[in-house]
């Protein structure tokens, strides 16, 4: 547990004036933790997102948070451009004292930014009026950065979406054995194996030169999107990290794989675990609404495949951090990661099952969208 002294140390840092009033554990994801900090300067309170950047996962901070920021600058402009309130539907970044944009501190390398008020984050939605928005939101965000220069962004997670090679690290787990799990885990290795030929398809794509290399957000969960309190529209779209060159693919399967589930990814009762057409039909209607035109025939025509994509891959990522010791992902109990892999590989069966409706509902919106 973070101290609320180190806390006010590190916003001191940063700039950060007034008295500290409270602070609290905001969120702490898979990767990073994030605290929110309120001091008062006057009779104003001020809020503050002081986040705990893992540079185990993120070897160089510096260039994400240069990504970070430049993507932000330029994100404000357009919105500015467009009509709406840079103020809010972007996140704004704050330098240190001595215009670093993050401070390293011993083991901890530490950012903050302003806390967007009256905003919230889904982690899982049945309403398909808010997976919608979801879908326009990251749709939106897309076009917004559709001429952002791609080669000025760092890779801050070199291959983090290349499937083929997360199978191969699949392999060299399973080889390695280091922990001695591999033996009761065999029917889930054979599940991931058997569908390798799958994760080569996406990238083949490009190398064609059928699908582009876009700017991406690199993990479109709906808990990165927030929501307007009053309106219930999409708002912002946060968790910048792994925003680097990418496909339209990763962004639009992983947002599936994430929000169209009737259940979390770390649920145990496999029998819950499935999608639903409705929030699938949903998020694409808002997400082709705001970017069809902008799509090559085959990335609508992978959309749907997609979907299948991002989770079986997220499922081999589990499996693997699983199988070399939970280095990578934050766990609750000793099996968390096993449980988590063998619900994305159930989800993974029923996408397959239910392809051809998922196809069908894309093209029939695409057309809608592309007609009007």
């Amino acid at each position: 547990m973070i101290a609320f002294r180190k806390i006010i140390d590190v916003c001191r840092a940063f700039g950060i004036a007034g008295d500290p009033v409270r602070y609290k554990t905001f969120t702490d994801g898979h990767i990073n933790s994030t605290f929110l900090a309120v001091f008062r300067e006057g009779d104003e309170e001020r809020k503050y997102l002081v986040q705990n950047i893992n540079t185990v996962v993120f070897k160089d901070p510096d260039a994400l948070m240069t990504n970070v920021v430049n993507v932000t600058h330029y994100l404000r402009k357009r919105i500015r451009e467009n009509g709406g309130d840079p103020e809010r539907e972007t996140l704004h970044f704050r330098k240190t004292t001595d215009g670093a944009l993050c401070l390293h501190d011993g083991d901890y390398c530490w950012r903050i930014y302003a806390f967007i008020d009256n905003s919230f984050t889904y982690d899982l939605i049945e309403d398909s009026a808010i997976f919608r928005s979801a879908g326009e939101s990251f749709g939106r965000f897309q076009r917004l950065l559709a001429n952002y220069p791609i080669e000025n962004l760092y890779e801050t997670i070199p291959d983090f979406h290349h499937t083929p090679k997360r199978v191969e690290a699949l392999k060299a787990a399973v080889a390695a054995d280091c922990i001695n799990r591999a033996e009761q885990v065999q029917k889930e290795i054979d599940f991931a194996l058997s569908r390798e030929a799958d994760a080569g398809v996406a990238l083949g794509l490009l190398e064609e030169g059928k699908v582009p290399l876009r700017v991406t957000h690199n993990d479109t969960k709906l808990n990165n999107i927030l929501f307007d309190e009053t309106t219930k529209e999409g708002l912002c779209v946060i968790d910048l990290d792994t925003i680097m060159p990418g496909l339209s693919l990763y962004d639009f399967g992983d947002a599936i794989r994430f929000g169209a589930k009737t259940a979390f990814e770390d649920e145990a009762d496999l029998s819950k675990v499935s999608i639903s057409l409705e929030l699938f039909e949903a998020y694409t209607d808002g997400y082709l609404s705001a970017c069809a035109d902008a799509l090559t025939k085959a990335e609508v025509d992978h959309l749907a495949f997609s979907a299948k994509l991002m989770t079986y891959e997220c499922g081999v990522r589990f499996l693997t951090d699983y199988l070399c010791g939970d280095t990578y992902f934050k766990i609750d109990y000793p099996e968390h990661n096993l449980v988590r892999a063998r619900n994305q590989f159930k989800m993974v069966e029923e996408i397959e099952r239910v392809m051809p409706q998922m196809e069908a509902i894309v093209q029939r919106i695409y057309k809608e969208k592309t007609e009007d």
